[in-house]
């Protein structure tokens, strides 16, 4: 099976790569089609999807899989959140989300200024590739969670509800 990830970022495709061991698994940079920051749940999950069509339509016959980080409002608190989206050679679409942690005061003033969240992480954290490594969730969890492992609970949602409906 080919499966091709809508990032070249690490942390996503090895995601992918951990769920699907056996797939060729290739990550391509396309286009996310929303804000280079995505500010709602809406907003993330249309990016997601957008790269995963864009997967999908890149080579006859592969698997697409786009996966998203953004933020959202729940009330009057900011929070980090995922989506991934997994579009089939015949072009189903499954679409899922994941990990939410509230985010700090000063990292959404940082955020609506228009800053992106990797940048502001790299400052906040005295680190250098957040976004490629722990990400936002690995500083905020402390490491009990990273970047990575965000995005494989994502992908085997993703990966369970194919595997679900393929056979009905």
């Amino acid at each position: 099976m080919n499966i091709i990830v809508g990032s070249k970022n690490p942390t996503k495709v090895n995601a992918v790569q951990a769920i699907f061991e056996d797939a060729d698994v290739k990550g391509i940079e396309v286009p996310s089609l929303v804000s280079a920051q995505p500010f709602s749940d809406e907003e993330t999950m249309e990016g997601a999807i957008n790269r995963a069509k864009q997967c999908a339509n890149s080579r006859s016959g592969s698997v697409g899989i786009g996966l998203e980080g953004g933020v959202m409002y729940v009330r009057d608190e900011l929070y980090l959140c995922n989506w991934g989206a997994l579009v089939t050679p015949t072009g189903e679409v499954f679409v899922a989300s994941g990990a939410r942690v509230v985010l700090p005061r000063d990292i959404e003033i940082e955020l609506k200024k228009g800053v992106e969240l990797g940048i502001i992480m790299d400052e906040y954290a005295h680190k250098k590739g957040v976004s490629k490594k722990e990400g936002a969730i690995g500083i905020f969890t402390n490491g009990l969670l990273n970047r990575m492992d965000m995005f494989s609970q994502v992908v085997v949602l993703l990966k369970g509800q194919w595997d679900f409906w393929k056979d009905k």
